[in-house]
Order: structure tokens, then sequence, then C-alpha cells
């Protein structure tokens, strides 16, 4: 059944789209785009399937247009876009069209986003490879993309970030021992995704030695601690071996921890 268009009007509220009369009656509306693509002019006659072919496109359209508004904010990969126009109740062959539209017009590039995906967690949060990988999971970013963007980023380039980050776990907790901060900067290193490989690397590169009065002012109050923790439950010898293992396993040196439990039983004597 063929119709005639009547009339043609912009909508108010939505510049960008009009109003359809067919035969006198609304009958639809579309995107200016669309109206554009069909050569919809008035006097214009047009049959059940060009309305039906019409209303899927301004649909994909509209889909379009969403997605572009999504975009607008920051890049997006291609499945957070889908996701978004699933969640807007967009059909999927319709989100599939829009997804093809994006990409052959260059606002949609799962590769180009996964490169500055990269480069952004290098520089701002300083993340190894396997953490960035995990964010390019959640992404849903194809594997295969993934190992090849990962594998622009050289063990060279990873020591040196992850031996800054080292460095300055370093310099906020001087008052550890250096067994304290190695495990320290291999807990933080393996969170932030590096390999042990790297890690091994950095804790080579780090000075952790102690001077004389470093040790005294550590043992001091890290001793005092553990001292007042057991010494409301155990008393004589066995506070001693309870205060002496736990600051051995913190990493202080036998003669620093004896001289320690001396200096406490006299004070206390």
């Amino acid at each position: 059944m063929s119709r005639v268009i009547t009339k043609i009007t912009r909508q108010k509220r939505n510049q960008q789209r009009y109003n359809i009369y067919l035969n006198e009656e609304y009958a639809f509306s579309i995107d200016e785009a669309i109206l554009i693509q069909y050569s919809l002019t008035k006097g214009k006659t047009i049959d059940d399937l060009t309305i039906d072919e019409i209303a899927f496109d301004d649909e994909i359209q509209r889909a379009f247009n969403r997605a572009l508004s999504f975009l607008s904010y920051q890049m997006r990969s291609e499945y957070e876009v889908h996701q978004k126009l699933k969640k807007l109740e967009f059909g999927e062959a319709v989100i599939q069209e829009a997804l093809q539209k994006l990409k052959k017009l260059g606002f949609l590039n799962d590769k180009s986003y996964s490169k500055a995906l990269l480069e952004t967690k290098k520089k701002t949060a300083k993340k190894g490879p396997r953490a960035i990988q995990k964010d390019l999971e959640k992404k849903g970013i194809d594997q295969k993309l993934q190992q090849q963007v990962l594998h622009s980023f050289s063990e060279k380039e990873q020591l040196e970030i992850a031996l800054q980050l080292a460095e300055k776990a370093v310099r906020n907790e001087h008052r550890k021992t250096p067994s304290q901060m190695k495990q320290k900067i291999q807990e933080m290193l393996i969170r932030k995704g590096y390999s042990f490989t790297i890690i091994e690397q950095v804790l080579n590169e780090i000075e952790f030695s102690k001077e004389e009065e470093e040790w005294i002012e550590m043992i001091r109050k890290q001793g005092d601690k553990v001292w007042n923790k057991y010494a409301s439950k155990y008393s004589n010898y066995e506070l001693k071996m309870r205060v002496k293992q736990s600051l051995y396993q913190k990493g202080f040196p036998i003669d620093k921890i004896e001289m320690f439990i001396e200096q406490k039983e006299q004070y206390n004597g």
C-alpha cells in the first residue's frame, strides 16, 4: 500500500528530528540524516516496505547518535559502546549496524583505544603489563590485540617505571627495616602487575643498607610496640623470646635485638 507525504515538520524539542505526515495524518518521526538519505519531500509517495526500511535505518541513526554522545566524553572500546546501547534497549541488529558505522567513520577503533589505555595506565597509575591486561580484558578487547599492544611495553620501560615506584616507597618508608622494605616493594609491584623477573631486578637496584643510628631509631620505635604488645601477656624468658622472634621476623639483626632487650630489662628492672 502506497501513501503520500502530505506534511513534514521539524520537532521543537529536537531540531534534528522531523515529523512525517502521510495522507494528512501523523505517521512517524525520523532523524534529519534519514530524511536526506531517502530524499523525503512533500508529495512523495512511499509504500509500506519503504516505511519499514526507513524505520530500521532511523533506529540505527538513533543508536549511532547515542553512541556518539557516549563517546564525546572520552574514548571507549567497542564492547563499552555495545553495552551502553544494549542498556538503552536497542536491538542487537541495530547495535551491530551502528557499531559498523562508527568504526567506518573512525569514531570507534579498539586498536587506538588499547594503545591510549596502555599509555594512560603506564603514566598515571604506573601499572605493569599484567594489571594493564586485566584492564583491557574488562574493556572487552580481543586477546590477540591485547598481546599486540602489550608487546610494545618493553622490559626496559617496565623496569624504569617499577624502579620509580620502589624508590618512592623507600623514601616514604625509610623507618622500615631492609627486610620489611623488600617485602613491601615486592607486594606493591605484584599488585601493580609487574613480573617476578622485573621485581627481582628492581630489588637488586635498590640500596637497602642502614646506618647504625637508623637501626637504633627503628628498633626503638618498632621494638617498643612489640614489647608492649607481649608484656601484657608474658613475662621473663617467654616475653624475651616472643619479642626476639617478632623483631627477627621484621628483619632486625640479632645483635640489635639483644641490645634492645637488654636495655628494656634494665629500664624495667
